[in-house]
């Protein structure tokens, strides 16, 4: 028989069941359920994983060209995906159709293609001279480009006289590299400059330099002063417009500067 007394209620025993609540992506998480004797049951946020931002591609940044630097050694440098092509391609608009013609101080986009410049096409050519700039202030023609001569090698006048007495600054027509400067026979003293467009303009029978071969100049930069050094018959600034450093090589110096928007 059983004993007398009250019947022991049976303790409560805690139970656990799961359910299984689809997680981010399909994948099935086990949640326990808790019982009477448990905490608060589980929100629904705990019942979602979460996901991490997708990393942002990495910014372009800009890179400024230094003295001897190639476009396949920045490429090498900056870990150009695609090399120097890559790169020459992405800034086709600031280097030129030479890609191995860079200047120092030339802005170069690395990441990304470089924006075409901002034009007008509704400005006249010849309206803006911004970038470049005559070589002497309030001078006079003397000797015309292509005048013809025997007192030239050439058989004709290889450049522009400006006629300037000795002393008058002589300005950078526009921004460059100085690839020579110092005494060249016949010349005198004379400053031959690489521009970003693959041109070389010249100014000789100067009297005095004040830069040096390597240097990066900017637009009416002073280079030296006029004289009469060399084979001349009086103070004067002769000036071309080349295609190489080397003589031999002259285009016409007054239609270039005209066409960059600089009226002698």
């Amino acid at each position: 028989m059983p004993a007398k007394g009250k019947h022991r209620r049976p303790k409560s025993q805690g139970f656990a069941r799961t359910i299984v609540v689809a997680g981010v992506g399909g994948a099935a998480l086990a949640l326990p359920l808790l019982g009477a004797t448990g905490a608060h049951a589980a929100t629904p946020a705990a019942a979602h994983s979460v996901v991490k931002a997708a990393a942002a591609p990495a910014a372009a940044k800009t890179y400024a060209v230094k003295g001897g630097d190639t476009l396949s050694k920045i490429a090498v440098a900056q870990n150009v995906s695609g090399g120097w092509k890559k790169l020459y391609s992405d800034n086709r608009s600031a280097v030129g159709d030479n890609p191995s013609l860079i200047h120092p101080g030339l802005k170069l986009t690395i990441g990304q293609k470089a924006a075409a410049p901002v034009t007008q096409a509704s400005a006249p050519k010849a309206a803006t001279g911004a970038g470049y700039t005559l070589p002497v202030r309030s001078a006079s023609i003397g000797t015309a480009y292509k005048t013809a001569g025997s007192m030239w090698s050439s058989g004709y006048h290889t450049g522009v006289d400006f006629v300037v007495p000795t002393g008058t600054p002589i300005k950078a027509i526009a921004a460059g590299t100085v690839v020579s400067a110092g005494l060249d026979g016949a010349y005198g003293n004379e400053v031959v400059i690489q521009h970003a467009d693959g041109k070389y303009s010249q100014y000789a029978h100067m009297s005095s330099l004040s830069v040096s071969s390597g240097q990066t100049v900017t637009v009416g930069q002073q280079l030296g002063l006029s004289g009469a050094t060399g084979n001349v018959t009086g103070p004067h600034l002769h000036f071309e417009i080349r295609t190489t450093p080397s003589y031999g090589s002259d285009v016409d110096p007054a239609a270039y500067l005209r066409a960059h928007g600089v009226s002698l």
